[in-house]
């Protein structure tokens, strides 16, 4: 399918702890589309974060596929897997997982760097973003100079400057107000409209469920519900 980013076909995941046998994930297929806006929820313990574990390359299946971009990703190791998680995954943390002692416009330049992007290239891109996210201004603070929505602002920047083909959130309000997390899932929102980047949630969060286009909910490691809305 052309408008598909991420196709997981009959994944399961099952982990020996102490001799019993836990089965995060059961036979799970799901496809994601360019341009959505998705989250995957459910209580804890429903696979969720296993599920993200395994769409980004942290974690492999123990039977199923996971393809990315056209490119089976599930069968993956060393160098072949760390380029396409750099080059084609933008991740958002809870906890933000900024460099402490690199600067705004270092913090999001860093993934372009490795990618070998051009000086030239790489200012446009992070003046672009600034205005983008709102940190017009802030490029040469370090991230204990900005608010927890501030720095949260700079890891969507980060995640979106490298022009991956989809960007995982892992509970990326946990660590914010209300108010605040509202503010940057409505940022998030246009700016998954305007850019066409795929944005996959992994959340508890009702605000997120209530704000994403589309809603899959997850229960002993099957989907329990897949809704799509306008």
């Amino acid at each position: 399918m052309p408008d598909t980013v991420m196709e997981i076909e009959k994944v399961s995941k099952t982990y020996d702890t102490d001799g019993m046998m836990v089965h995060a994930l059961r036979d799970l297929t799901l496809a994601i589309k360019k341009g959505e806006f998705t989250a995957i929820a459910g209580p804890s313990g429903s696979g969720k974060t296993t599920l993200l574990n395994i769409i980004s390359g942290l974690d492999t299946p123990t039977s199923g596929t996971v393809t990315l971009s056209g490119k089976l990703i599930s069968e993956m190791k060393g160098s072949e897997l760390s380029d396409i998680r750099r080059d084609r995954i933008g991740f958002i943390f809870q906890s933000y997982n900024l460099i402490p002692v690199l600067s705004v416009k270092e913090n999001i330049e860093y993934i372009m760097l490795l990618q070998g992007v051009s000086d030239s290239e790489r200012h446009s891109r992070v003046i672009s973003i600034l205005n983008q996210v709102g940190l017009e201004g802030m490029e040469t603070r370090l991230p204990k100079q900005l608010s927890g929505g501030q720095q949260q602002r700079v890891a969507i920047a980060r995640a979106m400057v490298s022009r991956p083909d989809i960007i995982l959130a892992d509970e990326p309000t946990a660590n914010l107000d209300s108010a605040t997390a509202s503010s940057l899932l409505d940022m998030m929102h246009d700016l998954n409209k305007t850019s066409g980047i795929t944005f996959v949630f992994s959340t508890h969060d009702s605000m997120i469920m209530e704000k994403a286009r589309r809603l899959v909910l997850l229960k002993d490691g099957s989907i329990d519900k897949d809704e799509t809305r306008q």
